[in-house]
């Protein structure tokens, strides 16, 4: 049996009586910091199969929008190569504008998702968000110059631009801290399935000769309409919290609840907190999430020109695919590599980013000084520079671990998807220049560097802030200072950041 007092005699209660409890929790401040915890008492067994459960419905779903979304990201890529920059007319940077207006798009849209996000439901806005922009998808396969071609793609930019950081806030509201790095890494790793997956769907759509539409069109089609089914059964598969937990029975639902309040985690709360707004604002911490936000992106460009090296060295556009997807098997393995780095020193995932951060600046390094006679050595270094998703996954699960409240963990959040969409919008226009794109990869390089210096700076400051609070408390200093269970990380004194 497990660490909590006796459970109470009737342990298959009906719901209405775990709710009444957990009501009781999100008003009574002293149960609010915590404690319910102590007012539950489960088997280790009984705990694994509720997190099983979460696992077999919470979690394939976030997989399956996250595939989705990237696959609609690097479809440009591959559509690049198989006629679309002739069919639109584009010319000098245009192709450069039609990644980076994406993420204007997805930056205008930060702003008022950021209210959106803690005022609704947060797993019905998601659906309905994937469900919008499926269509929209399916919409880029119809312009036939930049301008239509362009405003589509903000459009798109911008429906998209809840779902990453509602990701963060949902493994955050459904899963414990060390939980967290293995959750964040499976949704994380769908973005080298999907550069696999991408590759080998525009191959065989590009083989198919009896096709009335151009090969790109038909991956927009195809890449929208599986995004609008699946944003469909997300809106109604995805509970909006415990209560809805419909694959959860009473009893795993109480046991939920208590496992969340365990690790001071109040869950997901429809209201929007002007303090907690002020309080992002001034901590330091959300500047450093919105620094990583932008550095990581900075350097996300050889994603999308990775296609156009490798062509550019000579090879057709069969080949062209064939060669870059394992770039996506590369990206998987260092994805679990970074897990397994979090598993093994959980006390020092920014030291895990520092060490994951070698292998991209060294691919960079490589295609600044390798010329591009040397064939597959220029394509090796366009996969090690494509490293970016291993390192997305410890930022991400940090930034899911180290911020409590409902309105600051959706701004911190916010603001990690925003220095994205910045870096993602300034990247590609230093990659403009064919066939060696130099200005873009010393760029890279500069980044990279910048980016471990940030990291350092932030492992820092959470390090200084746990060793003040141990100190205050061995001082006999307030615990906590919450008056409800909707507060945040600064607030509530016996919180502990994870570096």
């Amino acid at each position: 049996m497990i660490f909590y007092p006796p459970p109470s005699s009737d342990r298959d209660m009906d719901a209405s009586k775990v709710f009444d409890k957990k009501d009781q929790a999100l008003s009574d401040p002293q149960v609010a910091d915590g404690s319910y915890a102590e007012t539950c008492s489960y088997t280790p067994e009984e705990e694994r199969r509720v997190v099983r459960k979460l696992d077999l419905v919470i979690l394939p779903m976030m997989c399956c929008v996250f595939f989705l979304q990237y696959l609609d990201k690097q479809s440009l890529s591959y559509a690049s190569i198989f006629g679309l920059i002739p069919d639109l007319k584009l010319e000098g940077k245009q192709y450069s504008w039609t990644s980076s207006i994406f993420y204007f798009g997805q930056l205008v849209s930060e702003y008022p998702f950021i209210y959106l996000m803690s005022r609704l439901p947060l797993a019905k806005f998601v659906g309905a968000t994937v469900v919008v922009w499926g269509g929209i998808c399916m919409c880029l396969a119809a312009p036939h110059n930049f301008a239509g071609f362009a405003t589509v793609r903000f459009i798109l930019g911008f429906a998209e631009g809840a779902v990453s950081p509602a990701f963060v806030t949902i493994t955050s509201i459904w899963y414990r801290k060390s939980e967290h790095p293995m959750r964040v890494g499976i949704w994380v790793t769908m973005n080298g399935l999907a550069q696999v997956v991408g590759s080998l769907l525009m191959y065989g759509i590009g083989k198919n000769g009896s096709l009335s539409l151009q090969p790109w069109r038909v991956l927009f089609l195809i890449c929208g309409a599986m995004t609008t089914f699946c944003g469909a059964v997300f809106f109604f598969i995805i509970p909006n919290g415990v209560s809805d937990a419909w694959f959860l029975s009473p009893r795993e639902k109480e046991i939920l609840v208590a496992r969340m309040a365990a690790d001071r985690e109040g869950g997901d709360r429809s209201n929007f907190s002007v303090n907690q707004f002020k309080e992002g604002l001034i901590d330091i911490k959300s500047w450093f999430v919105f620094a990583f936000g932008l550095l990581v992106t900075l350097n996300s460009s050889p994603l999308t020109f990775a296609s156009l090296v490798i062509k550019n060295i000579g090879y057709n556009k069969f080949d062209t695919l064939l060669y870059g997807s394992p770039s996506g098997a590369l990206q998987i393995l260092f994805i679990w590599i970074s897990v397994l780095g979090c598993f093994l020193f959980p006390k020092n995932r920014c030291a895990v980013v520092m060490v994951l951060i070698i292998p991209p600046l060294v691919g960079n390094i490589l295609l600044l000084k390798l010329p591009l006679a040397a064939g597959w050595g220029v394509i090796v270094a366009s996969w090690l520079a494509s490293l970016i998703s291993d390192i997305m996954t410890v930022i991400l699960s940090l930034s899911a671990s180290n911020v409590k409240g409902n309105t600051k963990r959706a701004m911190v959040n916010t603001f990690f998807f925003i220095g994205y969409c910045v870096g993602c919008i300034a990247g590609p226009q230093a990659w403009t220049k064919a066939p060696r794109y130099l200005a873009g990869v010393i760029l890279d390089i500069v980044v990279w560097c910048l980016l471990f210096l940030a990291i350092a700076g932030y492992w820092y400051v959470c390090a200084r802030d746990n060793a003040r609070r141990d100190c205050e408390q061995v001082g006999g200093g307030t615990v906590t200072g919450s008056e409800g269970i909707d507060v945040t990380d600064k607030e509530d004194q016996s919180f502990r950041y994870s570096y």
